[in-house]
């Protein structure tokens, strides 16, 4: 008899394994985007996408999980269908909306969405399901559609007047752009040039203008790599981005120039011209080195004077007479954390030294994640009597990584939310496994970031204006975190708007592909 009931076991336990296997196939096969969020965790992250969301969207299922679906509206956050979305959340109701979303690379496209609750055998809901549809063609033919109505003859004449006064002005704006910009025909042969590319270049416009661009000089942008990328410009929109060709030039040796192309579209003109703008960042580059190769020299040197200072301190400390007044051991004491302050300060400018140079090392070793959040929690409240820190929730108790370089992006979030947030007395820390991630999150209730400055704040040296008004610093923190993060494989990111506090998210996959940087 218990033979026969294992047997019935393994039986129901294989088919649902087949079940839930069909299932993920079918869903992987539509061509809808699905997505299941966890209505049981905070703010409702993504837990599981299908590929045609990936392809939707732009993005890849690691930069997905874990987010909120809020982060496809990007800076495009005062569209009504938000409110609708939200408030069928908070009811746990369903509804369809037609909504702006951008892709990975910026571009917009229409979701019609479809969303609805999935609630246990109480009532209760744990997880809501979307299905998205791209509707921008639609979108867009309806627009051109209502736009083709409101044309009226009598406007063509002054149209036509208008377009040739914009052609003209155009025209002396490009002449006037201290930046070598280049227009191509379909076929890739120069239509025109601006006069910085014939200073910058040394040639003439009959060395240029109808030339194949890949024939130009001694074949300078004649590259395999920048071939395709401009091929796809005008079928596919996609434009050219941050392209470097380090090259010997003719006339003018060695340089470093950065690429940027982008389709040309004037009043339903041109639609088949591609717009280059060529920058010239050989002396920008080299500053950089130069800036990088002091900042590694000065924090090296700056390193071992100082720790022969500390060692001083310390022992003075420890050799401190019975009778000594007062005022001498606070005047060590407070010599003894400047110094801390400082040699803190010195290893963050050899992080950004070693990630420059690419000498960062990932010394990867299977650890309790949990306990080492749990403890560097404990290390930065204890040193703190201003704010209180509240940790909940599980991640992992068995991850695979660099467990100090974890434990630093902890504590710099940590202390920057302590940091930016003086008149409030709580920081919140929360631990999650979503899908096959860990999932940390540090929420504080400061002076909060505007929209713009989400990205740049991860930029190596950048402080936000306010906020370097009121706190002082360097702007290296962030941008080791990051680097940190993503050496792992992971992804960090901020939610955050002026005077609503600041959430600090990062994601660490539990199982990562070698082929992954």
């Amino acid at each position: 008899m218990d033979s026969l009931n294992n047997g019935e076991f393994s039986f129901s336990n294989n088919t649902i394994k087949q079940d839930l296997s069909l299932l993920i196939q079918a869903l992987d096969s539509s061509i809808s985007g699905i997505i299941l969020t966890d209505n049981q965790q905070p703010d409702n992250p993504i837990i599981y996408c299908n590929r045609a969301f990936e392809h939707i969207t732009g993005y890849n299922r690691q930069e997905i999980i874990g987010h909120n679906c809020r982060f496809l509206q990007k800076e495009d956050r005062n569209q009504k269908e938000r409110q609708i979305l939200r408030k069928a959340v908070e009811e746990g109701n369903e509804c369809v909306v037609e909504i702006r979303n951008y892709q990975k690379n910026g571009t917009l496209f229409w979701n019609e969405l479809y969303m609805s609750p999935i609630k246990d055998e109480d009532g209760n809901v744990c997880y809501f399901i979307g299905v998205q549809n791209d509707i921008t063609r639609r979108k867009k033919a309806e627009q051109e559609l209502l736009h083709q109505q409101e044309i009226m003859e009598s406007q063509i004449r002054e149209r036509t007047k208008s377009l040739r006064e914009s052609e003209d002005y155009l025209s002396s704006i490009v002449q006037t752009v201290r930046e070598s910009l280049v227009v191509l025909n379909p076929d890739f042969k120069v239509l025109s040039v601006n006069d910085h590319f014939l200073k910058t270049f040394k040639v003439t416009k009959e060395e240029t203008e109808g030339k194949l661009l890949y024939e130009l000089g001694n074949g300078q942008w004649n590259i395999p790599k920048l071939k395709e990328l401009l091929e796809n410009i005008l079928p596919t929109n996609n434009p050219v981005e941050e392209f470097e060709v380090e090259h010997d030039f003719p006339h003018i040796g060695k340089k470093l120039m950065l690429l940027n192309a982008h389709r040309v579209e004037l009043e339903g003109q041109y639609k088949d011209r591609i717009l280059i703008a060529i920058e010239d960042i050989t002396d920008r580059r080299e500053i950089e080195r130069r800036k990088d190769d002091f900042l590694s020299i000065a924090s090296h040197e700056l390193k071992t004077p100082l720790t022969t200072i500390k060692g001083y301190v310390q022992m003075m400390q420890r050799l401190l007479p019975e009778n000594v007044s007062e005022k001498f051991k606070d005047i060590l004491k407070k010599t003894g954390l400047y110094v801390e302050r400082l040699n803190t300060l010195i290893a963050e400018l050899l992080d950004v030294s070693r990630i420059q140079t690419g000498n960062i090392e990932l010394h990867t070793e299977p650890f309790d994640f949990d306990k080492a959040v749990y403890e560097a929690v404990e290390n930065i409240q204890s040193a703190t009597k201003t704010h209180q820190i509240i940790i909940r929730g599980k991640g992992s108790n068995n991850y695979s990584g660099d467990e100090s370089h974890i434990v630093q992006v902890v504590n710099n979030l940590l202390s920057n939310a302590i940091k930016y947030s003086p008149e409030s007395g709580e920081v919140d820390v929360y631990l999650s496994r979503v899908s096959n991630f860990i999932k940390v999150s540090v929420k504080d209730s400061g002076m909060g970031i505007k929209v713009e400055d989400h990205k740049k704040i991860f930029d190596r040296f950048y402080r936000v204006g306010e906020i370097q008004q009121r706190f002082p610093g360097m702007g290296i923190g962030l941008y080791v975190c990051d680097q940190i993060i993503k050496n792992h494989g992971g992804t960090l990111w901020v939610e955050s708007e002026p005077g609503q506090g600041s959430t600090f998210s990062f994601t660490l996959p539990l199982e990562r592909n070698p082929n992954d940087k």
